[in-house]
């Protein structure tokens, strides 16, 4: 029998015991209370902060900090937690519980850089209040790593922006002979004027394209009198916010609410985090594979802190929020294969960059 590789077991142990304690949004105390005592246990100073995000810092004091950001919750749904031959299932288990247990375990041995891990709250629904905390609280980072399911040997360069839109609508009733419209009937009006106006501002044609904006319609229900109407949107970079509610507003007969307003992020594939994880995937023997993604991460929200970022972690993101999410222990064990090698390839990248802009700022100064 081959034994089991010591790093390996350590990292499902963690991952296990993280899909064996439900996290859906607002209910992660428990959970951030587990990695805390499980990251000082691993050697890193942990604690959790006032919103419930946890924290872990490894790593010398005076290197680059690097943040590793991974998500605490989950959306709902139940995913028996276990492992079946080489596949570990659970709620989270993509989504985001394992890229963040494979950060943890990379963090806790480095060297290279000063690795703040942290596991935030809150990124599955509107507000991402976790993250935006940290950047109330944190100086910015010299560099971001999201952990968001990207394959082990994918690297994701962007996400998509997102609004959503509320509408209800209120009318007499009519008997249904009537050439009125009726209140559903106004409702779906708003849900086509909505995808209409988003196709005009679009860059691109095809719908899942990262250039096309695209309405998602989540509910719909009303009667002749009264109807309502959710969509969520997800807006290509350069979305014009402004003139998409002004739009809105000026053509529909109801109300229209409107949640947060959260840009596209897209990074160069020469951003020094993406550089760092291709050639360590390629390290590992794969060839590293670029991605843009539909959905919105927290990686949108820390864009404000213009550092180096990307986005990576195990997981095939076509499972997140399924009921047969699951993840491969070999993409697993990789992926913290991928971290170790990152780090210390970034360390290196970072201190190159502040030796060339101390060295510029000296030669100006003079």
């Amino acid at each position: 029998m081959t034994p089991r590789d010591p790093a390996e077991e350590e990292t499902v142990r963690l991952l296990r015991a993280m899909l064996s304690i439900p996290s859906v949004s607002g209910s992660e105390a428990r959970l951030a209370a587990f990695l805390a005592e499980r990251m000082t246990a691993l050697g890193m100073t942990a604690w959790v902060d006032a919103v419930g995000n946890v924290h872990g810092v490894a790593g010398p004091q005076d290197a680059p900090t690097v943040l590793l950001l991974g998500h605490l919750d989950t959306v709902p749904g139940t995913v028996p937690a276990l492992r079946i031959g080489g596949l570990l299932y659970g709620r989270g288990a993509v989504d985001a519980k394992g890229p963040l247990a494979a950060m943890i375990v990379a963090a806790a041995k480095v060297g290279a850089v000063r690795a703040h891990v942290v596991g935030a709250v809150g990124e599955e629904v509107p507000g991402s209040h976790g993250a935006r905390h940290l950047l109330d609280t944190l100086p910015a980072p010299d560099a971001v790593i999201i952990g968001e399911p990207s394959g082990w040997d994918g690297v994701c360069l962007g996400y998509k922006g997102r609004v959503g839109v509320e509408y209800r609508v209120d009318k007499p009733l009519l008997h249904t002979s009537s050439p009125e419209p009726t209140a559903v009937e106004d409702a779906v009006a708003f849900c086509d004027l909505v995808r209409e106006h988003l196709r005009r501002q679009s860059n691109g044609t095809d719908p899942v394209s990262f250039d096309t904006a695209a309405a998602t319609l989540v509910d719909l229900r009303g009667d002749l009198g009264h109807a309502e109407a959710l969509l969520t949107c997800r807006v290509p970079p350069g979305f014009d916010f402004d003139l998409f509610e002004q739009h809105l507003g000026q053509h529909s007969v109801g109300v229209t609410v409107f949640d947060e307003q959260v840009p596209a992020v897209r990074r160069s594939p020469g951003d020094p985090v993406a550089r760092a994880l291709r050639a360590a995937v390629r390290a590992q023997g794969g060839t590293p594979v670029l991605k843009l993604k539909a959905g919105t991460s927290d990686m949108n929200v820390v864009d404000e802190w213009n550092v180096p970022m990307a986005a990576y972690g195990p997981g095939d993101a076509h499972l997140d929020h399924t009921s047969d999410e699951h993840i491969a222990v070999a993409d697993l064990t990789r992926a913290v294969a991928v971290l170790d090698t990152a780090l210390a390839r970034l360390g290196g990248l970072l201190r190159a960059t502040a030796t060339i802009g101390a060295g510029t700022s000296g030669r100006g100064a003079g």
